[in-house]
C-alpha cells in the first residue's frame, strides 16, 4: 500500500510501479486521459535540439516517468520518493520534457469540445508545478562547485570586474544629473538621485574589496613610490562620498599638511581613505567626519578618519578585521556589512609599512589612524 503522507514542496516526486516492458505502450498506466494523450502527442512531435543522445525508447520511458508522476500527483496521490533514474536524462532535458507535456496538455484542452471542469485543470497544473520543482538542477550547488574548481577565484573578480564598469557610469550620471548640467531638479529629485550615488558607491565599494581580496589584499598597485598630492586625494575622496555626506546631513571636513607633496603610494593610500570615510559616514548619524593629515617629523605623516558617530560595540573590536564578519549594524542600506574594508585597509596600510590603529568612545566616535613615511617631493 502506497504511503500517502503529505510531501514537502521541496521533495521530489516519482512514479509507481516498474518501467513498462520494451515493446508495452509506456503510456499504458496513466489515468489521466488528457494528460496520456498529451504525453503521446509530445513523443510523436519530439524534436531533439538538447543535444542529448536519446533514443526513441528512452524518451518514451523517461517521457513516461514524467507523466505518470504528474498523473498521480494530480489525483492527490503524492508518494514521497525520488524520480529516479530510469535513464540517463539530465534535469535540464527533463525540465524540457515537464514544459513541452505541461505544453500538449494545454493544446488538448485548448481544442477540446468538451471542456474539463476548473478543479481538474488546477490539480493538473499545479501538478505540473511540483513535477517541474522536482527535476530542476539545482544551480546554487552547481555554483558552490563551480567556486570549489581552480578558476573559482577568476570567476568571482571577473563577476565583480563586470560589476565595476556599470555602476561607474551609474555613479557618473547619477552625481551629472544631481548637479543639474542635464537641467533642472527639484529637491526630491536631488535627494533621489543622491540614494542612487549611494546605493552605486556601496555596491562597487564591495565589488572592489572583492577584487583586492583576490589579489591578497595588500598588492601595491603603485609600481614604485611616485609624487603626489595629499590636498587632492582629500579632496577627491570628499567629492566622492559628498552625496552620501548630504543624503545622512552630516559635514565633511579635511585637514591637509603644510607640507603637501609627498613621494609614496597614492593609489593606495587613497583606497585605505574612502575606505574609512565610507565607513565612517556609514556608522555617524549627526555632526562630522574628518579626514587628517598632521606632520610627525621631517618625513612622516600620521592621517587619520574620525567620526562623531555611536562608536564601536565592545563585542565586536576583537573580530573588527576579518573578513566576511557577520555585523547586525546594518544602519544604512548602502554599505556592506562584511568586513571587506577594513580587512584591506589594513592589509595596505601594512604593505605601505605601518599599522592601521583605532580609538573609540561612546558618545565620542571613532578614529582610525596611521602614520607613513613620506618624504617631501621637492627633496627627491
Amino acid at each position: 500500500m502506497p504511503d500517502a503522507s503529505p510531501r514537502r514542496a521541496h521533495e521530489t516526486v516519482t512514479s509507481t510501479g516498474s518501467a513498462p516492458n520494451d515493446g508495452a505502450d509506456p503510456f499504458a498506466a496513466i489515468v489521466s486521459p488528457v494528460i496520456r494523450s498529451a504525453a503521446a502527442a509530445t513523443a510523436e512531435n519530439w524534436n531533439n535540439d538538447s543535444g542529448e543522445a536519446l533514443d526513441d525508447a528512452e524518451l518514451r520511458r523517461e517521457l513516461a516517468l514524467i507523466a505518470r508522476a504528474v498523473d498521480r500527483i494530480a489525483r492527490g496521490d503524492d508518494v514521497e520518493r525520488g524520480l529516479e533514474p530510469e535513464t540517463a536524462a539530465s534535469a535540464l532535458l527533463r525540465c524540457r520534457i515537464v514544459d513541452r507535456l505541461r505544453a500538449a496538455v494545454v493544446d488538448a484542452w485548448t481544442n477540446a469540445t468538451l471542456q474539463p471542469l476548473p478543479a481538474e485543470m488546477l490539480a493538473i497544473l499545479r501538478a505540473f508545478e511540483r513535477v517541474r520543482e522536482s527535476v530542476e538542477p539545482r544551480w546554487d550547488q552547481r555554483f558552490a562547485a563551480s567556486l570549489s574548481q581552480p578558476t573559482g577565484l577568476e570567476l568571482v573578480v571577473e563577476v565583480a570586474h563586470d560589476l565595476r564598469s556599470p555602476l561607474t557610469s551609474i555613479l557618473f550620471l547619477s552625481e551629472t544629473l544631481r548637479k543639474g548640467h542635464s537641467g533642472e531638479v527639484n529637491d526630491v529629485q536631488r535627494r533621489q538621485l543622491g540614494i542612487i550615488y549611494s546605493a552605486a558607491l556601496g555596491l562597487i565599494s564591495v565589488a572592489s574589496d572583492v577584487i583586492e581580496l583576490a589579489r591578497g589584499g595588500d598588492q601595491l598597485v603603485d609600481p614604485a613610490p611616485s609624487p603626489f598630492s595629499v590636498t587632492q586625494i582629500f579632496e577627491s575622496i570628499k567629492d566622492i562620498v559628498q552625496p552620501l555626506a548630504e543624503e545622512k546631513g552630516l559635514t565633511i571636513r579635511l585637514s591637509p599638511p603644510a607640507t603637501d607633496q609627498r613621494l609614496g603610494y597614492p593609489v593606495a593610500l587613497s583606497r585605505v581613505l574612502l575606505n574609512l570615510t565610507t565607513n565612517a559616514l556609514k556608522f555617524t548619524d549627526e555632526g562630522m567626519v574628518e579626514i587628517v593629515s598632521q606632520s610627525k617629523g621631517m618625513t612622516q605623516l600620521e592621517f587619520s578618519v574620525r567620526d562623531t558617530g555611536c562608536g564601536i560595540d565592545p563585542e565586536v573590536v576583537d573580530r573588527l578585521y576579518e573578513p566576511f564578519r557577520r555585523s547586525n549594524a546594518r544602519r544604512s542600506y548602502y554599505f556592506s556589512g562584511t568586513g571587506l574594508g577594513l580587512s584591506i585597509s589594513r592589509k595596505l596600510v601594512e604593505a605601505m609599512g605601518s599599522t592601521l590603529e583605532f580609538e573609540t568612545k561612546p558618545g565620542w566616535g571613532t578614529r582610525f589612524y596611521f602614520t607613513l613615511d613620506l618624504p617631501p617631493a621637492t627633496s627627491i
